[in-house]
């Protein structure tokens, strides 16, 4: 509109708000006749020159007649039926219909007039959900992300794989593929091309953008992956500068980047693997951004020229990938992505061994191995002197895998983080000298050495002060030469015993067993085995006339059990052996 005509509208504006009740109409039509439109248009225009005074709020603006406890059943019965891909399967309608029908919600409000009680509509629940932050829309929203950041070139890489959905390799080369001929719901097609679909693996580094790009085929394997890393790692084409081991290496929870090879590559290496928590694809989001771009930039291509051999694609790939990195702007360096790499310095830098060498490191599995009593452990027929690894204890094992650096003079000691994650400790060989001796071995009397206090060791301090209550080592070692009593004497050892109520038993009937008890007969001494006893036992009161008494008491011999008593008899008075032996027989209990 001209200015003009902006005057003419706000002349018609200022009529129609003057006119009475009842003749604005009458205005619009004489403007609208006036500027040459129809009234719906004149109205519109009217809209975009009036000022328009702001409706007054309402005083329950922002209340709702839905509690915020019918609102949260609502709200979970919604989240309930959405599927994985975040497709909602049921309505508000049905959500309020089914809580209603099970007396969970009311969802309604008493009209003032009436009395009745009137449900709220779906638009109202919608907009109430909405005012609690408890719509669908509003909590499927992704969570709040952190930004990442890394310290130099080569500090961090992530490496993906995915499935090149567009192409597979054909005896006639790279060939699209049709959505109606290879699908899930023909499976027997996709199982004939298994073998020929083409994997991609895209490595990035983070601080600087650099991107490897690797097809190989067959599958999501170890073995893939180890030697798309490999080849990542080493010294390629002089217009390729990229290269070298990372000191981290972010991954998905696949079978493959869990598997025992390529651990055994990332411990060989000293490569920290951090493995991303199922479902957080986020947080490699630098190498998904990467595949994206591989499909766009590089893969858009095969559809006009069709590769013929694996080879030949992955000529065509290192050719891009150096055309790539070596002349596209990234967004948060404003720089190429070689041009950010090239700033790595010497000591971020660590070179790859061979690829002969990154393989059998990849085969070699990690061995626990015991530490022994000179903090040593043995490994590949060596020795390695494990006294400077943190927390090490005599009688543990250690996880000891090979040192791509310095295989033949040291190895790495695989130790577990308070956070779960690997950290590795390189100890050094121990070289023996001309008679067997190590080379660390303390002379005698020339020299003094003592390992650093072992955990163990430390705790045995404690315990010790804690039993003899001291403070120290000193005084623990003098209440041990005291031999004072442990704890004080504050432990009765039978304390347990002493208080444990036992609980009375009732008899219980038993049987009698007849036991047929064996008697042991022993044989009568003879005369003259008796008389010497006897003689030794009564001294002088033993004669030839006490022995014909005893021949004539125990004719046929003389019992044992039968000493004691002749004994006594022959010890009483005098007289009794002058009497006649048929009254001392008598007296004897004779006949």
């Amino acid at each position: 509109m001209n200015p003009v005509q902006t005057q003419q509208l706000a002349q018609i504006a200022q009529r129609a708000d003057n006119a009475p009740h009842g003749q604005r109409t009458a205005v619009y039509q004489a403007g609208a006749v006036e500027l040459g439109v129809s009234i719906q248009t004149l109205q519109r225009k009217l809209k975009e020159v009036r000022v328009v005074k702001p409706r007054k709020r309402r005083s329950d603006a922002g209340n709702s007649a839905l509690p915020l406890e019918e609102a949260r059943l609502i709200s979970a019965v919604l989240l309930e039926s959405i599927r994985a891909n975040n497709k909602q399967l049921s309505t508000i309608e049905r959500a309020v219909e089914r809580l209603r029908s099970n007396g969970l919600i009311v969802a309604g409000r008493v009209d003032e007039g009436t009395g009745l009680l009137r449900p709220l509509t779906s638009g109202a629940i919608s907009r109430a959900l909405q005012s609690y932050k408890l719509h669908p829309d509003q909590l499927l929203h992704d969570a709040p992300a952190v930004s990442l950041a890394s310290n130099h070139p080569n500090h961090v890489w992530q490496v993906d794989a995915s499935i090149s959905t567009q192409f597979y390799l054909a005896d006639d080369g790279a060939r699209v593929m049709n959505k109606a001929e290879f699908y899930d719901g023909k499976p027997g097609n996709l199982k004939k091309i298994e073998r020929q679909r083409l994997w991609r693996y895209v490595v990035t580094d983070h601080t600087s953008g650099t991107l490897y790009l690797e097809y190989v085929l067959g599958a999501e394997s170890a073995e893939n992956l180890c030697n798309v890393l490999i080849n990542a790692m080493q010294k390629r084409h002089e217009s390729d500068p990229f290269h070298g081991v990372p000191w981290m290496l972010m991954t998905d929870p696949g079978a493959a980047m869990t598997s025992g090879i390529f651990r055994n590559l990332c411990r060989a290496m000293s490569i920290d693997l951090i493995i991303n928590q199922v479902g957080n694809a986020r947080a490699k989001g630098q190498v998904e951004q990467a595949h994206n771009i591989v499909e766009r930039e590089f893969e858009s291509a095969l559809k006009f020229q069709a590769a013929k051999t694996l080879e030949q694609i992955n000529t065509w790939a290192g050719q891009w990938m150096r055309y790539y990195n070596a002349t596209s702007i990234h967004t948060r360096t404003r720089r190429t992505r070689y041009g950010v790499w090239q700033l790595i310095k010497q000591e971020q830098l660590r070179l790859a061994p061979s690829i002969e060498v990154c393989r059998e490191l990849a085969v070699s599995t990690p061995e626990y191995r015991k530490v022994s009593n000179l903090l040593r452990v043995s490994f590949r027929g060596a020795q390695f002197d494990v006294s400077s690894v943190p927390g090490v204890m005599v009688g543990e094992k250690l996880l000891i895998t090979r040192n791509c650096w310095r295989d033949k003079d040291a190895a790495i000691a695989v130790l577990v983080g308070e956070d779960g994650r690997e950290n590795y400790h390189v100890i050094e060989r121990i070289e023996m000298d001309e008679f067997g001796f190590a080379e660390t071995s303390a002379t005698i009397g020339e020299q003094y050495k003592s390992h650093a206090e072992t955990p163990a060791q430390a705790s045995r301090k404690v315990l010790e002060q804690l039993a003899t209550g001291t403070t120290n080592q000193a005084d623990a070692e003098a209440a041990r030469k005291a031999k004072a009593v442990p704890f004080g004497g504050l432990i009765d050892p039978h304390k347990h015993v002493t208080d444990t109520l036992l609980p009375a038993y009732m008899p219980r009937r038993g049987t009698s067993l007849d036991v047929n008890v064996p008697t042991i007969e022993q044989t009568s001494l003879t005369h003259v085995e008796a008389a010497k006893l006897l003689r030794a036992r009564l001294g002088s009161v033993w004669s030839g006339e006490t022995f014909a008494w005893l021949q004539q008491r125990f004719p046929d011999g003389v019992p044992h059990e039968q000493l004691d008593a002749i004994e006594a008899e022959l010890n009483r008075p005098t007289e009794v052996m002058r009497q006649p032996l048929s009254l001392v027989r008598s007296a004897a209990g004779g006949e």
